[in-house]
C-alpha cells in the first residue's frame, strides 16, 4: 500500500509486546502499540529517518479482537461479526528524532450474514490468521464486506490520510 502512494521504506520489526492494559481503552491501545513500536525501531537507528508504525484492532461491543490465536479462534471471531457492524481501529505513530505524532483512524465496518459453512471454508484457506478481527477485506472475505464507513485505506492496510496528516505535522515542527 505504502509503495503504491509512492513511498520507499524498508520494514523492521519491532519486537514489541501488543498486550493490552487492564482498563485501556480501544484508541489508547492501538496509539500506545504503534508509537512503542516506532520508538522501538527508532532507538535502534543510527541516522535520523522518519519511523512510521501502526496497530490495528477490531472492536464489536466493546471487546477487542486482534489476530485471532487459531483456527477456533478465527471461526468464533467470524461468527461473532457475522451480519454486524463492527470498528477497525488503527494506531498510526510517526517518529523523526525527538519529534513524535499518533492518531487513530476509525472505520465501520458491515460484514454480510455468514453460515458456518461459508466461515470454515474461509478460516481453512489460512488467511485469517494473521488478521485483527480474522479477515482480510482486501482478500478473499471481500465477498463477505457489506458496507465500508469511513477509511477504506484503513481496512485494507494502513490509513493512508492519517499517514500524510502525520507527515505534513512533523514537516511543520522540524
Amino acid at each position: 500500500m505504502l509503495t503504491r502512494a509512492g513511498y520507499t521504506f524498508d520494514t523492521v520489526p519491532s519486537g514489541v509486546d501488543e498486550q493490552r492494559l487492564v482498563g485501556e481503552s480501544p484508541d489508547t491501545f492501538v496509539a500506545r502499540i504503534a508509537m512503542a513500536k516506532a520508538t522501538a525501531v527508532s532507538s535502534g537507528l543510527k541516522d535520523n529517518r522518519l519511523v512510521l508504525a501502526a496497530d490495528t484492532i477490531v472492536v464489536v461491543d466493546g471487546d477487542v479482537l486482534g489476530k485471532p490465536r487459531d483456527r477456533d479462534d478465527a471461526f468464533s471471531m467470524l461468527r461473532r461479526l457475522s451480519g454486524r457492524t463492527h470498528q477497525v481501529l488503527t494506531g498510526v505513530a510517526l517518529v523523526g528524532g525527538a519529534d513524535r505524532r499518533t492518531a487513530v483512524a476509525a472505520t465501520q465496518v458491515t460484514l454480510v450474514d455468514l453460515d458456518d459453512c461459508a466461515i470454515g471454508a474461509y478460516v481453512a484457506t489460512g488467511e485469517p490468521m494473521d488478521k485483527a478481527g480474522a479477515y482480510g477485506a482486501q482478500g478473499i472475505a471481500s465477498r463477505f464486506v457489506d458496507r465500508i464507513e469511513g477509511s477504506y485505506t484503513n481496512v485494507v492496510g494502513l490509513p493512508l490520510p492519517v499517514v500524510e496528516q502525520l507527515i505534513r505535522e512533523l514537516d511543520h515542527a522540524v
